[in-house]
């Protein structure tokens, strides 16, 4: 949801020739069954995602502009992808990183993860247990685009139709958006929600559980958005488009080359 699928995607190992495709040693075998069962893992997260934006979606609890804002993102990615930005590196360039991710970063993932998907969603869920119609509808709509983020994320990874630059534009377009969202999301947890006079201990910590999410949510994600996004990860996705571009312009004028020279010692032995 901050770019890491498109970011950290694992690169194809070229395979081996002769005996050493026989003789796969047991540490190769491991690693791929472990690869298989995090794919494996990632469809069922999808499906999940699917199941998530279709219950948002019948709910009456998103807003027309945020429902049809991935139509929109969907169709302007597809037409950057064909008119703007064209894949350049073939059917291998969707197993190419963007960004090489360390440790550090992972776990800024898996913050951003429980902070923007985990904790919210229960937060919709404790709001339909406790009757809170007002947490279900501030929070519901930022849960509905990120769950949409998410899917796009692990389905463009996989397909060389995208180019880099447009691959990174996924988590950029969702993430404006979705600070937009949370912003409303704010505004109604602090200022239109007000506590009764004689609230409940348990009223008070689920009232400032809802302020202090929202709270975290703007903060991870405008920071997200400012201090990844913008200026390392888009970057980084135009750089090594654009050295695809060089090498295969590269590649292209050798061959030219080549072809002419060779003809031209053609000519020079039918002259001779």
């Amino acid at each position: 949801m901050s770019g890491v699928t498109l970011a950290t995607v694992p690169q194809n190992e070229p395979s081996g020739a002769g005996n050493k495709a026989a003789t796969k040693p047991a540490t190769a075998t491991t690693q791929e069954s472990m690869m298989g069962g995090v794919m494996g893992s990632l469809r069922v997260i999808e499906l999940q995602l699917v199941a998530f934006i279709m219950v948002f979606s019948a709910s009456g609890l998103v807003p027309l502009f945020d429902l049809v804002f991935p139509a929109f993102a969907s169709a302007y990615l597809l037409i950057l992808s064909r008119l703007a930005f064209p894949s350049r590196g073939g059917s291998g360039s969707s197993t190419r990183e963007i960004f090489q991710a360390s440790r550090l970063f992972r776990l800024y993932v898996i913050v951003g993860t429980t902070v923007g998907l985990f904790l919210p969603l229960a937060y919709v869920l404790g709001g339909f247990a406790r009757g809170d119609d007002h947490a279900v509808r501030s929070a519901t709509p930022h849960l509905f685009l990120l769950s949409f983020q998410i899917l796009s994320e692990n389905i463009i990874s996989g397909l060389s139709l995208f180019s880099p630059p447009v691959r990174a534009l996924v988590p950029l377009l969702y993430t404006v958006r979705r600070i937009f969202v949370i912003l409303d999301w704010m505004h109604d947890v602090w200022i239109n929600k007000t506590l009764p006079a004689n609230a409940h201990a348990t009223d008070v910590a689920w009232y400032w559980f809802g302020r202090s999410l929202a709270a975290a949510n703007l903060l991870y994600f405008s920071i997200n958005l400012f201090g990844f996004l913008i200026p390392r990860f888009l970057p980084r996705a135009f750089e090594k488009y654009f050295q695809e571009r060089d090498e295969i312009h590269s590649k292209m004028a050798e061959d030219k080359r080549s072809a002419f020279t060779n003809r031209a010692q053609s000519a020079d032995k039918k002259s001779d």
